[in-house]
């Protein structure tokens, strides 16, 4: 139990967003319980793109703003390993990379990045990770956790 406070361990923050305006950006064209068969991931990719970088800039600085923390303030950041150019995007050593092991694991590539940072030490208990993603809908979200 905590009081509240940017010292308290686990979640500390989240901020998801949608635009359903933008679904036809990033989405799957059928599966078992619209089409009965299997769908197939259609996407803008230049578009998705902008909205990635855009969006995820946008909602990182949110949940810093939301939390009070700066950049500096974070141990690691946690990106959507979704394309090596926008975690590129990302400047400096304290951000997990697994795209390279996994690819793009779609909703697994978060967890999965954590687990890999985690058993590698590099996460470590009090540690604030900030994590951030996007995905077909248009959806985007981040959110911070004191490990």
């Amino acid at each position: 139990d905590g009081d509240g406070s940017r010292a308290d361990r686990g979640v500390l923050s989240t901020h998801l967003h949608s635009d359903g305006r933008l679904h036809d950006l990033l989405y799957v064209d059928g599966g078992p319980s619209s089409t009965g068969q299997v769908g197939h991931l259609r996407m803008e990719g230049r578009e998705v793109f902008k909205h990635a970088v855009t969006k995820m800039s946008e909602v990182t600085i949110e949940a810093l703003e939301a939390t009070g923390l700066h950049a500096d303030d974070i141990d690691w950041f946690v990106p959507h390993q979704a394309n090596r150019r926008i975690i590129d995007g990302i400047t400096g050593e304290r951000v997990v990379v697994t795209i390279g092991q996994h690819a793009n694991t779609s909703a697994a590539s978060i967890p999965l990045a954590l687990s890999v940072a985690v058993e590698d030490k590099r996460i470590q208990e009090g540690n604030l990770v900030l994590l951030e993603a996007m995905g077909g809908g248009l959806t985007w979200g981040s959110g911070i956790v004191r490990w």
